[in-house]
């Protein structure tokens, strides 16, 4: 009985100091590799994503809004570290690769460039294959800007760069259609209609429509296992991927859903960090947000992807400017990891209004507008309601009920209202804390199309 009374006091009792120190500095160096691969991931992406739509991002650009306002603690790290952008091809025409060094010790972090496929962030210690030549994609003309000409639309535009919506959110870009027309659309200084930004957890969304058009296709049926668990009598094995969409599997996450630091920044691949979660509660039964759901729901259709890649439905809606970027062994991290502009997310928002018809085409299923758009299972906190892939305005006073979205981090917007068969996309730069109402940027857009 002494003894054990004596091990349990061992047990509870202070770290002691050195233990404390090794760890806070183990923890400061992996803080600084993350650091460095969000650094160099975000140049390779912004830059060589631009230059591929026919636009041009300067590093100066890169710093001053996707390297400024991040999260905590990478925010105080990542700009003291020193980068160096390589590039290839004649003349130098198009991005190689990103290296940003954080460690005397060690490589430097590395994001590879592969032209068609974005960038890619390499593990740590990870270093680029020799050089091989290159030539620049084709680019596609661009179209003008649409300027709104109804006095109460320009003014809801306007507002929307204007603190009105958030005190220190950063917007970069505002986009109205009804009817399939363009209304009116408007950019900050540097940026334009070719210039594309990450889409953060729009991608969600994104992946969420790439299973339907699988679905379409007869290859998946969203009620069936999708393959989770070792064994078939590994009880993760009744998570479907219908409980996946709909952030309900069940699993265990060691951070809130919005963080995968390891995959993102750290190097890690989908199949490393996503898959191994277990259970803790019965799927179907409680909500956890959850980037690892998203990216085993990608997972469960990756076998339709070599007949129908992302890139196949992005160029059926005109998406030319959207590339899916993927892991270090070519895992789509559909969760985040998109690069896409603010015409190109309204495409996909013409879509859902469509019904999933495209030039006459049924892409989607008849009824996949309504099925991601129903708050079908347990339900978050907060404002918003979750269908599958895609938030709900069902909780919005003075908006339509029906209206849903894709929603991502630093201020994503994709507002598709089909009762009144308009889309509104919104796109930022937001820091944390400063974030942008969009319910009342939806309503006020509506209010001034009544006008």
């Amino acid at each position: 009985m002494i003894r054990h009374a004596l091990a349990a006091a061992a047990l509870l009792a202070p770290v002691p100091a050195l233990a404390q120190s090794q760890q806070e500095a183990l923890d400061a160096r992996y803080d600084r590799a993350l650091a460095a691969g969000y650094k160099a991931l975000f140049l390779c992406s912004a830059i060589a994503n631009a230059e591929r739509a026919g636009a041009e991002r300067t590093p100066e650009s890169v710093v001053q809004w996707e390297l400024t306002g991040i999260q905590a603690p990478l925010n105080e790290i990542v700009g003291e570290l020193p980068y160096e952008i390589v590039r290839a091809g004649e003349g130098g025409a198009e991005v190689r690769h990103v290296s940003v060094t954080w460690a005397q010790d060690m490589s430097p972090r590395y994001a590879v460039h592969d032209a068609g496929k974005g960038c890619a962030l390499l593990p740590v210690g990870g270093e680029p294959p020799p050089a091989e030549s290159s030539t620049r994609q084709a680019t596609h003309p661009s179209a003008p800007v649409v300027q709104p000409t109804a006095e109460a639309l320009t003014a809801a535009l306007e507002r929307g760069f204007s603190p009105a919506y958030g005190e220190g959110a950063r917007t970069t870009a505002v986009l109205v259609r009804r009817d399939g027309n363009t209304l009116g659309e408007r950019y900050v200084e540097g940026f334009g209609p070719d210039t594309p930004q990450r889409t953060w957890s729009v991608a969600k969304s994104i992946a969420a429509t790439l299973i339907g058009a699988a679905v379409e296709r007869g290859e998946i049926d969203v009620a069936s296992s999708a393959g989770l668990g070792l064994t078939d009598t590994d009880p993760r094995r009744a998570i479907t991927v219908n409980h996946l969409l709909r952030m309900a599997s069940g699993r265990y996450s060691d951070t809130p859903g919005n963080r995968t630091d390891p995959l993102y920044f750290g190097g890690a691949t989908v199949g490393e960090r996503a898959a191994v979660w277990p259970l803790i509660h019965a799927p179907g039964t409680a909500y956890r947000y959850a980037n690892n759901d998203t990216l085993m729901a990608v997972k469960a259709i990756e076998d339709t992807f070599a007949q129908h890649p992302p890139a196949e439905l992005f160029a059926r809606l005109g998406m030319h400017d959207t590339v899916a970027e993927t892991d270090w062994q070519g895992n789509y991290i559909l969760s985040s990891q998109v690069w896409s502009t603010a015409r190109d997310l309204a495409a996909l928002g013409q879509l859902y209004l469509e019904g999933g018809v495209w030039n006459g085409e049924r892409l989607l299923p008849e009824d996949w507008a309504a099925y991601v758009s129903s708050p079908s299972g347990p339900q978050p906190e907060g404002d918003f309601g979750y269908g599958a892939g895609f938030w709900l305005f069902n909780k919005s006073e003075g908006i339509p009920p029906d209206t849903f979205a894709a929603m991502g981090n630093r201020g994503q917007y994709v507002v598709i209202v089909p009762s009144r068969d308009v889309v509104i996309v919104r796109r930022g730069e937001d820091p944390p804390g400063n974030g942008f109402d969009i319910a009342a940027f939806t309503r006020d857009v509506l209010a001034a199309l009544d006008n």
